[in-house]
């Protein structure tokens, strides 16, 4: 049974991938798309790593 970490991670890989695509479709959204794409699979290795582990930004993102 997964974890909603794991589910999570999957989810913005699968993202990623669809940026990708969409990038590979649309020369002109290339860059975008792969930037994208990359900002994605990142939050998704450290949801993987460690999903409780916080950002230090300053001040809470989601509310």
């Amino acid at each position: 049974m997964a974890t909603y970490a794991e589910l999570g991670a999957k989810l913005l890989h699968d993202a990623a991938t669809f940026f990708r695509n969409v990038g590979a479709q649309n020369p002109a959204l290339a860059d975008q798309m792969n930037d994208n794409a990359a900002v994605y699979e990142q939050v998704a290795d450290m949801l993987a790593a460690n999903p409780l582990g916080q950002l230090d930004i300053g001040e809470t993102p989601l509310g």
